[in-house]
């Protein structure tokens, strides 16, 4: 969400680096080009002015001008001014939702439609039962959307969380008074409202929406925004908040091309904090939004943290356990390549993983060269289990003719087949080097191990 503005900032900061030591005007220049780089990202016009006072008043300092690297004091106080526009800082919230109420707790999901908020419901309700274990109970309270209700349950079935049963012809105050009856009645944990969205914000739309909420009081009631949509989802917010109130804000789409300055915008517009990122189609495709984290990635530090939760919550343990040792003892055959294939998908898309590492942001183009896209494990995996047990196990066998045979078998072509032999051939060698190495060699070899297609120059089908 944040590539634009991450090479814009990394670009203004490489030249402060080159620099050495640094003037003041040194550094107003590069908060010129700073404030340019937020604009053009659809930050608010009164936070990118605010940001930059605050980053000027700490930066043009003497302990600034005379320090030994007086270049990585101005990203870390930019660093730190990001943190606070986004919500972090001293006396911030902890991430996710608040469920410090008595149960069932009412979470309230409010915005336009089409910006996701019936699927981030069943994101939300397969987050609640999976890593907190509670009962859930889902309600559409959208009467105007042609099978809205429907959806939601569909989503339910799927989240593995209870669906309050349809009752045609019933108001969204009705269906929300049943859904907190059943709800206390059954001992459920958390009850998810979702409101009825609107294409754009209307008298009718609020009126409803603040009713439900007066009715229900809800805990949490969850404002929804499309993280494409730019400075809309500023203006969205700010209806919301005015004329409802909001606590909370969940950004969708933010793997997509967004240019992310709806997010540095949004707690300073509304006050209330970006609690959930969605981040694809998936039911759990949702994670916490950290303040520090995103301010890390924009300015190129990566998220270290993530990665590894993120490895922590898909990848199988025993199974990695396993593949480890064979690679120790040089016995790791495409069988295995095709296991680890699998794990790397569960963590998402490759660009997302590549930039969440330390120092990516100076390599985008270099990545963009080398056309890494989502379905080449999709595409890896296919061509593997074209192939016969015994050709998995002792890839030297694998000639012309069986070449043919494998790549009809996946829908691809030989080179594609080639391709994947020399990268599993590459990968191999690179395994016995390390071996050799030991426990140091295999850190510093492990990227291209980790996500295939990276290494030998060549380009990923």
């Amino acid at each position: 969400m944040f590539e634009a503005l991450s090479t814009r900032l990394n670009g203004v900061f490489d030249k402060l680096r080159r620099r050495g030591a640094l003037s003041e005007a040194d550094v107003t220049e590069a908060l010129r080009e700073v404030r340019v780089a937020l604009l053009e990202a659809d930050v608010a016009l009164p936070v990118a002015r605010d940001l930059i006072a605050k980053v000027r008043e700490r930066a043009v300092g003497a302990e600034v001008i005379r320090s030994v690297s007086p270049a990585q004091q101005v990203i870390k106080i930019v660093n730190d001014a990001l943190v606070e526009a986004l919500g972090g800082g001293e006396g911030m919230e902890a991430p996710g939702l608040d469920l410090n109420a008595p149960a069932p707790v009412p979470i309230l999901m409010v915005g336009l439609q089409g910006s996701g908020k019936t699927t981030t419901s069943g994101k939300i309700a397969l987050r609640l039962r999976t890593r907190e274990k509670k009962k859930i109970l889902l309600a559409s309270l959208d009467v105007a959307r042609p099978a809205a209700q429907l959806q939601l349950q569909t989503l339910a079935t799927q989240a593995g969380v209870m669906s309050l049963p349809i009752v045609p012809g019933q108001s969204p105050l009705e269906i929300a008074a049943r859904a907190m009856d059943m709800a206390r009645r059954e001992l459920f944990d958390v009850v998810i409202l979702d409101t009825a969205g609107r294409l754009s914000i209307d008298d009718a739309l609020m009126e409803e929406v603040a009713a439900v909420k007066a009715a229900t009081k809800p805990h949490q009631t969850l404002l929804v925004v499309d993280a494409m949509t730019g400075q809309d989802a500023v203006n969205t917010a700010r209806n919301f908040q005015d004329r409802v109130g909001v606590n909370g804000i969940v950004m969708t789409r933010v793997d997509g091309d967004a240019r992310g300055g709806a997010a540095l915008s949004m707690r300073a517009v509304t006050g209330a904090p970006i609690r959930l990122l969605g981040a694809g189609e998936k039911l759990d495709a949702l994670e916490d939004f950290h303040p520090d984290r995103v301010a890390s990635r924009i300015l190129g530090m990566g998220d270290i943290v993530s990665l590894v939760e993120r490895a922590a919550e898909t990848i199988d343990r025993d199974e990695a356990e396993k593949l480890a040792a064979k690679m120790r003892k040089g016995t790791f055959d495409l069988e295995d390549f095709a296991n680890q294939l699998k794990q790397v998908g569960k963590m998402g898309n490759l660009s997302g993983i590549l930039g969440m590492l330390p120092g990516m942001g100076a390599m985008k183009s270099q990545i963009a060269n080398a056309k890494i896209d989502d379905k080449m494990v999709g595409r890896q995996a296919a061509i593997i289990s074209s192939m016969t047990l015994k050709e998995k196990r002792n890839p030297d066998i694998i000639k012309a003719s069986r070449k043919k045979r494998i790549a009809a078998g996946a829908g691809v072509t030989v080179q594609d087949v080639n391709r994947l032999l020399k990268q599993f051939d590459d990968m191999s060698a690179m395994m016995k080097r390390m071996n050799k190495l030991g426990q140091k060699g295999m850190m510093r070899g492990g990227l291209g191990a980790l996500l295939p297609g990276m290494g030998g120059g060549k380009r990923p089908f």
